[in-house]
């Protein structure tokens, strides 16, 4: 009998939304074997931890959506088959213009998606931008935009301003990520309340250290809302830091 070490399974991730599986499907419909690219998948990932559905939820790993991406190809073997009768042949063109470097795959999600957030007037907190619908120049001479925000209809549009409600959108933290978060940090926070769940900016003021277990990061965070001086004691999961330039 062989006793080595039994090898390693891939990590496969179970927590996709519907919504999420049915963009990843037709991604895999529209380009085939691109959605394998790791740029194209952290990208993605990155889309499906800021957007609304998932407040509250684990956070998704690049490697998982590749995963997915994966399983779902070997469920459907006669894609890539069927994207060569309809797309275009992938060899140079002759052109001595320079191709884009960005594949057709990547195309798919828009970079305003990806980049940015905007703090709304009628509860002082952040939401992910899903686009910049007009601008316009406010009595006071300050550039504001009209953005529409992710999971909500035209209803909720606002105007914002730029230069004060308008940034490149915050990062989900990782369990591996946790020893880079000091006291005095800037940090987006989920406030977690009985009828909604919703980002508010606040500082970290204590960190109580703890061991990680295969449920990752325990230690225990102590932050203060930047909007009502309010304390609390949260996790990880619920932390997002500030894109570092």
């Amino acid at each position: 009998m062989d006793h080595g070490l039994r090898p390693r399974q891939r990590e496969f991730f179970i927590g996709f939304t519907k919504g999420e599986m049915e963009r990843m499907d037709k991604l895999v419909r529209e380009s085939g074997e691109a959605v394998l690219a790791k740029e194209f998948c952290q990208n993605l990932a990155k889309s499906f931890n800021r957007s609304a559905g998932r407040a509250g939820k684990p956070i998704v790993k690049w490697i998982q959506v590749q995963n997915w991406f994966q399983e779902r190809m070997q469920e459907l073997p006669n894609i890539l088959k069927d994207l060569q009768g309809v797309c275009p042949s992938t060899k140079a063109p002759k052109s001595k213009e320079k191709p884009k470097a960005h594949s057709k795959a990547e195309e798919k999600i828009p970079e305003s998606e990806l980049e940015f957030e905007a703090r709304s007037s009628k509860d002082g907190a952040w939401y992910d931008v899903d686009m910049f619908l007009c601008h316009r120049v406010a009595s006071a001479g300050e550039t504001e935009v009209r953005v529409r925000f992710v999971g909500f209809g035209a209803e909720e549009d606002e105007w914002v301003n730029v230069k004060k409600a308008v940034r490149e959108r915050s990062v989900p933290l990782e369990n591996s990520e946790c020893s880079s978060l000091k006291v005095g940090d800037h940090v987006l926070c989920l406030l977690e309340k009985r009828d909604q769940a919703i980002y508010y900016d606040a500082h970290i003021i204590e960190i109580h250290r703890r061991m990680h277990d295969i449920r990752g990061c325990r230690c225990l965070f102590f932050i203060r809302y930047n909007h009502d001086n309010s304390e609390e004691k949260v996790r990880l999961r619920r932390l997002c830091r500030r894109p570092i330039r």
